[in-house]
């Protein structure tokens, strides 16, 4: 398990951050349902030649849960920019998946914000999204939230297993439900999927184009959250490389095929 031994009070949030490893610096950003733990078997694969900074998202895994909360792709690219002032980062290598890809983009072309490297893969990123699952809760927030304990345990398991295309393991399981068992962590769960609204990529899905750093788009073939497709027209709006599939993968490519992540991400860090 990666450890999350700082917290960051951003707008008005505690955020929760680790680091590990010692060299140039690499950012990895986590995807919903999920935290920082989706990276639990990644990041250390670079802790020889970078320094990994890892965080949760606002309103995810360890960082501040509470009633009212803006978990919204809108203040996460907010987020990511504070962090790298605290940090002291200009330009790090990226890694990020799913609703991370959406805030790192975000956060390049509303922010400013630049990269040596993007290595991003199953990104929310161009529309439409957001699966009929994630329109019912949507319009019936209160009525999940007010769910059984054993009724939404089954669902967020079911939900997690649906992100994969291969069967996850009871360990996998177990550490991405964690945060959102328990009163808050089930009020939590279903606010930021309340909080999906697709207006936040379409407002800056206009302003891609070729970024100023090497990018690499990877993407599960098997992927039933955000089809295959979307990555090639992802590559070829932000990068000059084409879009490398990767068979036998869903959407999590973490669990599905981590050693082609890892591979990809060594790959760019060894031409920086």
């Amino acid at each position: 398990m990666l450890e999350l031994p700082n917290t960051t009070i951003i707008e008005g949030n505690a955020v929760r951050w680790g680091r590990i490893g010692d060299g140039p610096p690499l950012v990895a950003i986590h995807g919903t349902p999920f935290s920082s733990q989706v990276w639990r078997r990644i990041v250390p694969q670079f802790a020889d030649r970078r320094t990994v900074y890892y965080f949760d998202l606002v309103g995810y895994g360890l960082s501040e849960m509470h009633e009212g909360q803006d978990v919204s792709l809108a203040v996460q690219n907010k987020v990511l920019a504070a962090l790298f002032a605290e940090w002291g980062l200009e330009r790090p290598d990226i890694l990020a998946h799913d609703f991370g890809g959406a805030t790192a983009l975000r956060a390049y072309y509303l922010n400013g914000i630049r990269y040596a490297s993007l290595t991003i893969f199953d990104a929310v990123a161009l529309a439409p999204w957001g699966s009929p699952f994630v329109q019912h809760v949507r319009r019936h927030e209160a009525a999940f939230t007010g769910m059984p304990d054993y009724m939404h345990k089954a669902l967020v398991r079911s939900y997690l297993q649906t992100a994969a295309y291969n069967p996850l393991s009871e360990e996998a399981l177990t550490v991405y439900s964690a945060p959102w068992l328990g009163t808050v962590g089930q009020a939590a769960f279903y606010r930021q999927i309340a909080q999906m609204d697709q207006r936040f990529t379409d407002e800056v899905e206009a302003r891609y184009d070729r970024m100023d750093c090497p990018v690499t788009v990877l993407w599960g073939l098997q992927d039933d959250w955000i089809p295959y497709e979307k990555g090639k027209v992802l590559a070829t709006m932000i990068s000059d490389r084409p879009l490398i599939p990767v068979p036998e993968a869903g959407h999590l490519l973490q669990e599905d095929r981590p050693e082609i992540l890892v591979g990809a991400v060594l790959k760019i860090l060894g031409c920086n």
